[in-house]
């Protein structure tokens, strides 16, 4: 169960506060793989980051007893100043794996992002797909009931992007996914129900298909929050 109750998250502006989205509740379809859509600026990334920790809303809480992992790909939470693998440690050391766990979880990532001595410098000194490979191998270290994905395809060369979404179709086989993307391809192949972001709202379709058209509608109309 996931479940949002009177989430409200705003920015300040020069002219005042910006709301994504205020007193949001509803809560997710159970064991399914949803897809997040809607225009640009509906809220959706920052509804993500919320759900995956994150970010924090100002107001109303996430219910879950579930297990939900960070945003998958994200590399802005890894600490520039220091190696991929002691970025690694602190991550398994905050899920609670020390000892021969954590030297798995390191082993893993290590072998999975093929980046070399590199992967004992400082992630400041890394390239941006650096950076996604370790991201990506970090967050596939772990299990989750579900994933996020915000617009995270497999990274790197073809011969990387083959292994990459060979690991992401194996996690997938027995978690679920919440995923933001406007491919709706992606979308279609994936998820079993689509929420459709419009105004502050959200609207659950159990026939992608449908949720789909709306989305493509909001699009043709220009509509954003």
């Amino acid at each position: 169960m996931i479940k949002l109750e009177n989430l409200t998250k705003s920015y300040p502006l020069e002219n005042g506060r910006h709301y994504v989205f205020k007193n949001l509740s509803f809560e997710f379809p159970e064991n399914a793989n949803i897809g997040l859509i809607g225009p640009n600026g509906a809220g959706k990334t920052t509804l993500m980051n919320i759900l995956g920790g994150t970010d924090i809303a100002d107001s109303g809480r996430v219910i879950t007893n579930k297990t939900i992992s960070w945003p998958v790909g994200l590399s802005g939470g890894l600490q520039g100043s220091l190696s991929a693998r002691d970025n690694i440690k602190f991550v398994a050391r905050v899920y609670g794996f020390t000892g021969v766990k954590m030297t798995e979880k390191i082993k893993y990532v290590e072998e999975f992002a093929e980046i070399g001595e590199f992967f004992d410098q400082p992630i400041k000194t890394y390239s941006s797909g650096m950076k996604a490979r370790i991201s990506f191998g970090l967050s596939m270290a772990f299990e989750f009931d579900y994933y996020l994905i915000d617009e995270a395809g497999a990274v790197g060369d073809a011969s990387f992007k083959k292994k990459s979404s060979a690991v992401y179709q194996e996690k997938l086989s027995k978690s679920n996914v919440i995923i933001v993307s406007h491919n709706m391809n992606e979308i279609k192949s994936l998820c079993d129900y689509v929420i459709v972001f419009s105004a502050g709202e959200a609207h659950i379709f159990n026939n992608v298909n449908e949720g789909i058209k709306m989305y493509q509608k909001l699009k043709t109309f220009g509509t954003q929050q």
